[in-house]
């Protein structure tokens, strides 16, 4: 299995942090935060992530080389001066990947979720993996039904954190319209191709009721910092 680490974001709600360092390469617990999950996809057998980035893509292969130090082979996706967002970034990565399910994850989230429990081949297009609402996104983003699914709308929603497992058959029928204009790469958004497959019932989800933290702040930093570094 390939993965995808969404690294490209320019973290301006984390500056003057992220002046001169992408977010994904801040330090927290003694590591890059991209660090905690490269070291998670070596110990289940992943070897080829993509990296996506943009904002000082200049500072991620000189920090983290070609991936060797973990067993992995690190392909730099580089998407311009401006990120493509998620679904743009994600179609332009899959021109790096095999065309087999691949495991995504956001580069500014830390999670505990075991991703060898993960399915290696959803039953629909995507499985994603939900948390509990944290203040700052205090209405969720999707609900999860009792058979597994999930919807965009309904009661108790939970918050998507940012870690999924997809298939490219998600993105290729949009992709197969981006060949026929003059954009190679166009900016887009997932969460709305992800809406339209959720209404077609084939995307998937699990709760994850363990430790999540988006990073999004210098303060969610500090605090993430602190409960690592706890004995």
């Amino acid at each position: 299995m390939d993965a995808l680490i969404f690294a490209a974001g320019k973290g301006e709600r984390m500056r003057p942090l992220t002046e001169t360092t992408p977010k994904p390469l801040l330090v927290c617990g003694g590591k890059r935060l991209i660090e905690w999950h490269l070291e998670k996809l070596a110990g289940i057998g992943v070897r080829r992530v993509v990296i996506n980035t943009s904002w000082l893509a200049d500072c991620f292969e000189p920090g983290l080389g070609d991936g060797s130090r973990w067993g992995l082979h690190l392909v730099y996706s580089y998407e311009g001066i401006e990120p493509l967002e998620t679904g743009g970034g994600m179609a332009k990565a899959l021109t790096h990947m095999d065309g087999a399910p691949f495991l995504a994850v956001n580069g500014d989230v830390f999670c505990d979720v075991d991703f060898a429990k993960l399915p290696k081949s959803p039953d629909g297009l995507a499985h994603l993996v939900m948390v509990d609402n944290p203040e700052h996104n205090p209405k969720g983003d999707f609900a999860l039904q009792a058979d597994g699914r999930l919807a965009s709308e309904g009661p108790s929603r939970l918050t998507f954190s940012g870690i999924g497992v997809y298939r490219p058959e998600l993105l290729w029928e949009c992709r197969s319209e981006w060949q026929q204009s003059d954009i190679a790469h166009p900016r887009f958004k997932l969460a709305p191709i992800l809406r339209a497959a959720m209404h077609a019932g084939k995307i998937s989800g699990e709760h994850h009721r363990g430790q999540w933290t988006d990073v999004g702040t210098p303060e969610r930093l500090t605090e993430l910092d602190r409960t690592l570094r706890s004995p």
